[in-house]
């Protein structure tokens, strides 16, 4: 039987630029090996300067080495990884050791590929309102039928860009409004009265503190469905969301929870609760978007559009890239996260 020791430890800071105006997305990449060979990759949105990853490693190799990639639970456990993001990495890694060794993609070790594509919201750029109106109509020309908006945080841009883009796209695409945590309680409302009749699918974080009790409290003075992110970092924020009433929908962030395991009890809970949930996982290089895809396949809780944002990069890290047709991207079949990691791309794209 294939040794699933782990023995070996690196980690990448690598950045990518994006197309157009956006800024370059950037991840911390983990790479674990066993003492057979195999080896398993990850990424996550951790906050560390390149010239720090020697001594990160150094910490690090001996407190993984010699664990089981199997015992994933314990892993999670572990003091040194509870930034949740770099827990994330370690267990996107671990996941796809786990796959390897039993040839088979993740989907399949968490109940099997219930779905076979995956529909994706795509968030519009961070422009002038005729600007983004126009992509989104591009993107509605691709088969982007879910879109995101994103706030500017200034009450009259954000009301004016949610209109130029529904003018151009509303019958062709579903509309998100994400307001990100920009608004005090007054203005949200504010924001809320503005967008009753603007037809959105919802508007996710409008407060500036996730506090859910002001977010429950927000939801009851208008018609316009809410959505909630920031404040779940954990399944019982989850528990505590749906007690509260405080969402209409909920997405559950891969890197904010800190991984697989925790994203799909937080999933199971807005399930059980009827509440529709979505996945995102943050700006990815593709190694984290291929590891939403296989959490996703195999969740039925799972079931509105994904927010993805690989798109806009001017390459991934992955050796074939995944193909995303009508606004839907396939499953990757492969064993593990289901693709395969270049890693001459990773070591070109290493900041040092």
């Amino acid at each position: 039987m294939t040794s699933m020791t782990i023995s070996e430890l690196e980690l990448y800071w690598v950045q990518i630029g994006c197309m157009g105006q956006q800024s370059p997305v950037w991840s911390l990449v983990v790479r674990l090996a066993t003492d057979s060979g195999l080896e398993g990759w990850g990424e996550g949105q951790v906050v560390w300067r390149p010239a720090e990853l020697g001594a990160r490693r150094d910490f690090l190799l001996p407190v993984l080495a010699g664990r089981s990639a199997f015992d994933i639970e314990e892993f999670l456990t572990l003091e040194a990884l509870r930034l949740a993001p770099l827990r994330c990495a370690v267990e996107m890694a671990l996941w796809d050791l786990v796959g390897r060794a039993a040839r088979q993609p993740i989907c399949h070790l968490l109940g099997g590929a219930y779905r076979q594509r995956v529909a994706l919201a795509v968030r519009l750029p961070a422009a002038p309102a005729q600007q983004a109106a126009q992509v989104g109509r591009e993107l509605a020309d691709k088969g982007f039928h879910t879109q995101i908006i994103a706030s500017t945080g200034q009450l009259e841009l954000d009301l004016e860009t949610v209109a130029a883009v529904r003018e151009v796209a509303h019958e062709r695409a579903e509309l998100r409004f994400d307001a990100a945590g920009n608004y005090d309680l007054d203005r949200a409302r504010e924001l809320c009265t503005e967008l009753e009749d603007q037809g959105l699918q919802f508007v996710l974080d409008p407060l500036r503190e996730p506090k859910l009790d002001q977010i429950a409290s927000l939801r009851r003075q208008t018609s316009v469905p809410l959505a909630v992110s920031r404040a779940i970092r954990s399944p019982a924020d989850m528990l505590a969301v749906v007690r509260c009433g405080a969402a209409a929908s909920v997405i559950v962030d891969l890197q904010s929870v800190g991984g697989i395991q925790t994203a799909r009890k937080c999933a199971a809970i807005a399930e059980a609760a009827g509440i529709p949930a979505s996945l995102g996982c943050g700006p990815s290089l593709g190694i984290a978007a291929a590891a939403a895809l296989q959490l996703v396949a195999s969740s039925p809780g799972l079931s509105n559009c994904h927010d993805y944002a690989c798109h806009q990069l001017q390459e991934d890290l992955l050796v074939e890239p995944l193909e995303i047709v009508d606004g839907m991207i396939a499953v990757p079949r492969g064993p593990g996260l289901g693709v395969e990691i270049d890693r001459a791309k990773v070591e070109h794209y290493q900041v040092t």
